[in-house]
């Protein structure tokens, strides 16, 4: 992926962080951002962003989509094909994940 780094996002160790003290992934802003989210929710998500790194990462997002997306997938394909599912390796945390999210809660991310 040929992606320049720009203020608000760097691209380290494979993915792609926003910008900060803190490193918080690309992914997190853009999910919240597909999903309708505005950038005060996802700021409320990560309250150590501050509303103009979010902004920035979603130009950046939308500047690059195309790519952005790609690796997304890429990602999640990866993610998919590791280890053992949550539901069979924890059982009791994954009945706690799936209650919290019957309840219309955010899961932490």
């Amino acid at each position: 992926m040929n992606v320049a780094n720009t203020d608000y996002v760097v691209q380290r160790d494979g993915g792609y962080y926003v910008a900060g003290p803190i490193r918080v992934s690309l992914d997190s802003i853009v999910y919240g951002f597909n999903d309708g989210e505005s950038p005060e929710t996802i700021q409320a998500s990560f309250p150590v962003l501050k509303l103009s790194q979010i902004y920035g990462a979603i130009a950046f997002y939308l500047d690059n989509q195309a790519e952005i997306d790609r690796y997304l997938v890429e990602t999640e394909r990866e993610f998919e094909s590791c280890g053992v599912p949550l539901a069979e390796a924890n059982p009791v945390l994954w009945a706690k994940f799936l209650a919290h999210e019957a309840a219309g809660k955010a899961v932490p991310a």
